[in-house]
């Protein structure tokens, strides 16, 4: 593992190969959230996990323009680009500033809210509208934020829990998907393919990965067994990516 700090955040390099950026999402880190990646870091992948600005530095709120600016820069020559949740908006963005520099991208549980007109989309934003506006504790407003996206925070070990409450601030200051427009049509018609990965686990989030695919001409794939987090039911989602990336490789790659 190699630690680098670029210009604007903290980075770590996990391998040496094809290289992939991927982009964490609210209450957590980058390394945090990638963990059950870090075996593909020895199949030929180098694993660029950023922590985003927000999540690096106390005071600040995460904006997904700011931040998909930053993942642009780190996509080097080319890269594989995977964000989850708050991070597949700025996946989104980055992809949007430098879609020359995209091999692939694939989008886990992106919420888009203003993506479909279903119910339970709508009422999900606004139930989080309602909550950003209560003057709570930042513990209450973790409760209360867990319970809207469908996990129940009795079900935490009460040290994450204080570790997630640090957390809150960020997500709490954030630009919201709604308070700025994403680039989906911009997309639509990308040279690079597109994968959406739901979690079969709120219909809101089903929703918006259904709207998304067919908006971008996208693949869809569910992953199940761990709700918004589909990233730790590591031997599924991992499946997906390199199902992905491997007909990517370059020839020079594949044959060595």
């Amino acid at each position: 593992m190699v630690a680098v700090v670029t210009p604007a955040v903290p980075v770590q390099i996990w391998g040496s190969g094809a290289r992939v950026v991927l982009v964490h999402g609210s209450l957590t880190t980058g390394p945090l959230e990638w963990d059950a990646q870090r075996p593909l870091a020895e199949q030929g992948y180098q694993l660029v996990v950023p922590t985003r600005r927000a999540y690096a530095a106390t005071g600040v709120g995460e904006d997904f323009l700011v931040d998909g600016q930053d993942v642009a820069e780190l996509l080097g020559d080319g890269a594989h680009l995977v964000g989850h949740s708050y991070g597949a908006l700025v996946a989104l963005v980055a992809a949007r500033e430098r879609p020359e520099a995209v091999r692939s991208l694939l989008l886990a549980e992106p919420p888009l809210f203003e993506a479909t007109d279903h119910p339970a989309a709508g009422a999900l934003q606004e139930g989080l509208v309602r909550l950003l506006a209560r003057p709570v504790s930042d513990r209450e407003f973790l409760t209360a934020f867990l319970q809207l996206v469908g996990t129940d925070v009795a079900d935490l070990p009460p040290e994450l829990v204080d570790e997630l409450s640090a957390m809150v601030p960020a997500l709490r200051g954030a630009r919201q998907p709604w308070q700025a427009r994403v680039p989906v049509a911009e997309l639509a018609d990308a040279a690079f393919p597109i994968v959406v990965v739901s979690g079969a686990h709120h219909p809101a989030f089903t929703a918006v990965c259904e709207a998304l695919t067919e908006q971008l001409g996208a693949q869809h794939h569910v992953v199940v067994g761990a709700g918004h987090e589909v990233q730790l039911a590591a031997a599924e989602f991992n499946a997906v990516l390199t199902r992905l990336w491997k007909p990517l490789r370059p020839c020079w790659e594949s044959s060595a």
